[in-house]
């Protein structure tokens, strides 16, 4: 099973170990629901989660002091596959689309997506050409992606004209 990194712990808060957590993920309050998180491959079970000013604040079991969380700063917390939240039709974890091959209706290969930004209104996807050596910016909007098939591996973009120029 793979593991989904969903936070970074960015600080420890107060003095009874808790961690003040950058959520990586479009809703902080998800953190809620889990259970069981990973750091470093090493499972750890929460006790309580808060929220200050959007920032999840994250207590584990049998820590209760400041000294003992410090080791935990600047790592990267995961989730396994089957702590995800279900997903709108058409939606899609940033995970699945990374790595994926992309093509134009035509059949025209583009690249792979290498990165997926989140700038505000619509994420895009960053596909670095294999030949070409070549980055384009494809925004994940409708108008373009017609068909992300993640049992193939590949996205389907109707592209406009300079779009990959």
């Amino acid at each position: 099973m793979k593991n989904i990194k969903v936070g970074k712990i960015i600080n420890t808060h107060g003095i009874r170990g808790e961690l003040k957590v950058l959520p990586l993920t479009d809703d902080p309050k998800r953190f809620s629901d889990l259970k069981e998180i990973y750091i470093d491959d090493d499972s750890y079970y929460i006790q309580k989660v808060g929220y200050k000013k959007n920032f999840p604040i994250v207590k584990l079991k049998e820590y209760s002091n400041i000294n003992d969380v410090l080791k935990f700063k600047d790592k990267y917390i995961y989730i396994s596959e089957d702590n995800l939240v279900d997903l709108e039709e058409d939606s899609y974890f940033i995970f699945q689309i990374k790595g994926l091959k992309v093509f134009t209706l035509e059949g025209l290969e583009v690249g792979i997506v290498k990165d997926v930004l989140t700038p505000g209104a619509n994420d895009v996807y960053v596909v670095k050409s294999e030949n070409k050596d070549k980055e384009y910016l494809i925004p994940a909007v409708k108008e373009f992606i017609k068909e992300i098939d993640l049992a193939n591996k590949k996205i389907i973009i109707n592209p406009i004209e300079g779009l990959l120029e």
